[in-house]
């Protein structure tokens, strides 16, 4: 018989394509999981991977196991769910959640109080990840809940063993000192209005980066970008401390304070913000209460 531990180990190695890597999500060491194969290989009697450059590919045989490891996986889950069902329902025991930083700061932060409150014999222990991480984590076993959000209007591809349900849709808005020129605006602002003036901005690649090119991409000149920040706490204390402008999606902001202000956008840049589970785990407790208390605060 197959063990689950190596059908697994196959299924990580599959998706991030070598045992180092898997190893490192699986939470074991690399030999370990290179001994999980050659038990699993013993015992369907071929060979399941087969080395590619620095990396390793699945054989013909390797990718059929790993095509069935979904309806191994939620029927395990469905005899687990099946059991805590015969108690009284109520949410228990560890809910691994993955989530993009700024989720985490505006969606679940906010929402672990009241789960506390209502579920004390629940405990949520959670992973920053992006968003096709995430998924994967959900599908190969490794997290119960992933946040996500579309990148650039365009989901990330939703694994088949998996559902979801929309929490939030996030929005970005123009960050500025009080004593800006554009701060005492009441309407909400257009690219005209915008350009001339200095920025700090998200490094190319994200999305809030992708947000700010798309605002200026029918301006005759290019912004006056001085710096690149990642981190939107840092962004808004170069935003303090001098005369350079944000744009910042609504979840990221902490409080502004007295000396910062926003100002919306004539077309609001929007991100969608889903949570995503396995079907398998419909009915877990766990996740329909963090689900309650997500959709409450969204």
């Amino acid at each position: 018989m197959i063990e689950v531990g190596a059908l697994r180990a196959l299924r990580s190695v599959a998706a991030l394509g070598t045992l180092a890597r898997a190893a490192d999500e699986l939470g074991f060491t690399a030999s370990a999981v290179s001994q999980q194969i050659k038990r699993l290989e013993g015992q369907v009697g071929v060979p399941v991977l087969a080395p590619a450059g620095r990396g390793v590919v699945l054989t013909p045989a390797g990718r059929a196991i790993v095509d069935s490891a979904p309806e191994v996986f939620q029927a395990l889950e469905r005899c687990a769910e099946a059991a805590k069902s015969v108690a009284d329902g109520a949410p228990r025991g560890v809910l691994r959640v993955v989530a993009f930083s700024t989720a985490i700061r505006g969606l679940l932060a906010p929402a672990l109080p009241r789960l506390a409150t209502r579920c004390p014999d629940l405990r949520v222990h959670i992973t920053e990840q992006d968003p096709d991480q995430a998924l994967h984590s959900v599908d190969a076993g490794t997290a119960d809940l992933a946040l996500v959000h579309d990148a650039d209007g365009l989901p990330a591809p939703l694994p088949s063993s998996l559902t979801q349900r929309h929490l939030h849709t996030d929005i970005g808005d123009v960050v500025m000192s009080r004593t800006h020129s554009l701060a005492h605006l009441d309407s909400p602002l257009t690219a005209a209005e915008l350009t001339g003036h200095t920025w700090v901005t998200s490094p190319p690649g994200t999305v809030c980066h992708q947000w700010f090119r798309r605002l200026f991409a029918d301006a005759p000149e290019d912004p006056d970008v001085r710096h690149l920040v990642d981190d939107f706490a840092t962004q808004l204390s170069l935003v303090a401390s001098g005369n350079v402008i944000a744009l910042i999606p609504c979840l990221a902001r902490p409080p502004l304070g007295e000396a910062l202000v926003s100002r919306p956008l004539r077309r609001q840049p929007t991100r969608e913000v889903h949570a995503a589970w396995r079907q398998s785990a419909n009915t877990s407790p766990a996740i329909q209460a963090l689900l309650a208390d997500l959709t409450a605060n969204s």
